[in-house]
C-alpha cells in the first residue's frame, strides 16, 4: 500500500456537504489521506493519522479543490481556424459552417499526428487543473476516419463520444438520409469498441430533432450512452429531445425556453454550459439564474474545439460564468467538477471524499474565490490524479 498524507490544508474543497452544509463541503485547516489511489481520509489537520504514512506534502496554508471534470471537448482533429476567429472578431456570424474545413484537415493527417495534438491539448488541461476530460470525434464523418478518430481518443482518455452526427459531410449535402443511415449502420459499428457515448449536433445548420432521435436510439441499442448537443444556435426541441430518451446531459443550452427549464427540472438530464463558445463567437451569454431556481443540475466545460471554443482552461471557463452568466464563484466550481461528473455519471471523480479517485490540484492562492477573482492568471502549484502528481 502506498500512502500520501497532505497536511496543512488552509481550505480543502472535497464538494461533500456534510462538511459544513454546503455544497462545496469545505473543511479549514484540513489534511487529505492517500491510499492506492484514492481518498481514504478527510478531515481536520489536528486528527490527521500518523502511522504508516510513507510521503507527507506540507500544503503551507493553500487552497486544495477537486480536479475539473471537463465533460465536452473535441479534442482529435487537425488544423486550426485562427482566421475564421479573426473574421468573427470583425462582425461574421457563426453558423457551424467552418467544422467542414477541419474536417477536411482531419482527414488528410495521419494517426500520428493526431494522437500527438491531442496529447498537447491533454498536457495543456491537465496543466490547469483538468483531472477527468470527455472527448468527441467529429472531424472525420468517414466509416473510417471516425473510427480511428475514436480509437486515438481512447488512447488519452476512458470518456470517448462518437459524434459521427456533428455536421452533414459535403459529400453527403445532397443526400443526407443516405448520410443518417450510414451513421447508425456501418459507421456506428466500426466505432463500437472504442466508444462510451454518442452524441448528435441537434441544432440549426445540424442535425434535425427527428433526425437526432433515430441516430441517439440507434446508439442506445448498440449500448452507447446518450448525450446531446442542443440550443446552441437557436431556441429548438433538442432539450426537450435530450429529456425524453434519458441523455446523461444536454450541452451548450444557449437559448432555453420555459418548456425546456421545466423538462428538465423533472429529469435527471444535466445541462452543461460551454461559455468559452459564447466568448470565441461574440454570442450572448446565457443566464444560469432560471435553471438553478428550478433545482436543475448544471455543468461547466471547456468545449475544446479549433472553431469555436480554443481552449483546455477550465479556471478561464469558470471566470467567464462568474462574470456573464451569473454563476457565483462556489456554484462555478461545483459545476466543474462535481456537474461535470455527474454529467458523465461518475461518482468516482468530481469530489474528495473517502473511496474517490485521489484527482486534486493544490493552488498556489489560499482561497478558490482567487479562480475567479484573478482571471487569466495560473494558480495551479501541483495536480494529482489517481494518487501520482502530474504537475
Amino acid at each position: 500500500m502506498t500512502s500520501t498524507l497532505v497536511t496543512n490544508i488552509g481550505q480543502l474543497v472535497t464538494n461533500d456537504p456534510t462538511h459544513d452544509g454546503t455544497k462545496l463541503g469545505i473543511v479549514t485547516n484540513a489534511a487529505l489521506l492517500i491510499e492506492d489511489g484514492v481518498v481514504a481520509w478527510v478531515g481536520p489537520n489536528s486528527d490527521a493519522p500518523t502511522h504508516h504514512i510513507k510521503k507527507t506534502i506540507d500544503a503551507h496554508g493553500r487552497c486544495v479543490i477537486p480536479g475539473y471534470v471537463d465533460s465536452h471537448s473535441h479534442l482529435i482533429f487537425a488544423g486550426d481556424r485562427s482566421a475564421e476567429f479573426r473574421a468573427r472578431m470583425q462582425g461574421v456570424s457563426y453558423t457551424a459552417g467552418g467544422i467542414s474545413h477541419t474536417v477536411e484537415q482531419t482527414r488528410h493527417a495521419p494517426d500520428a499526428q493526431l494522437l500527438a495534438h491531442a496529447q498537447s491539448l491533454l498536457a495543456e488541461a491537465h496543466a490547469s487543473g483538468t483531472t477527468t476530460i470527455e472527448c468527441k470525434s467529429g472531424y472525420g464523418l468517414t466509416v473510417e476516419d471516425e473510427r480511428r478518430s475514436l480509437e486515438i481518443a481512447s488512447k488519452i482518455t476512458e470518456e470517448t463520444t462518437f459524434l459521427g452526427a456533428h455536421v452533414y459531410p459535403v459529400e453527403y449535402k445532397d443526400s443526407p438520409k443516405d448520410y443518417v443511415e450510414l451513421v447508425c449502420g456501418e459507421m456506428l459499428d466500426a466505432v463500437l469498441p472504442h466508444s462510451k457515448w454518442i452524441d448528435v449536433f441537434c441544432d440549426k445548420g445540424a442535425f434535425s430533432v427527428s433526425d437526432a432521435r433515430t441516430i441517439l436510439k440507434a446508439g442506445m441499442a448498440k449500448g452507447l450512452l446518450p448525450r446531446l448537443h442542443a440550443n446552441q444556435l437557436e431556441a429548438g426541441q433538442g432539450v426537450q429531445l435530450g429529456v425524453e430518451l434519458g441523455c446523461a446531459s444536454v450541452d451548450h443550452v444557449s437559448h432555453l425556453s420555459e418548456k425546456d427549464i421545466e423538462a428538465l427540472s423533472t429529469s435527471k438530464t444535466v445541462a452543461t454550459f460551454l461559455p468559452g463558445a459564447e466568448f470565441s463567437t461574440r454570442s450572448p451569454y446565457p443566464d444560469v439564474r432560471p435553471l438553478l431556481e428550478a433545482s436543475i443540475t448544471v455543468a461547466l466545460a471547456s468545449d475544446c474545439n479549433p472553431g469555436s471554443s480554443y481552449t483546455t482552461n477550465m479556471p478561464f471557463v469558470m471566470a467567464v460564468a462568474v462574470r456573464e452568466m451569473h454563476f457565483s464563484p462556489e456554484q462555478a466550481l461545483w459545476s466543474a467538477t462535481m456537474g461535470g461528473a455527474k454529467a458523465l455519471l461518475r461518482e468516482d471523480v468530481g469530489h474528495l471524499v473517502e473511496g474517490a479517485a485521489a484527482d486534486f490540484q493544490i493552488l498556489s492562492a489560499h482561497s478558490y474565490l482567487h479562480l475567479a477573482y484573478r482571471p487569466g492568471v495560473n494558480l495551479v502549484e501541483q495536480v494529482w490524479r489517481n494518487g501520482l502528481q502530474l504537475i
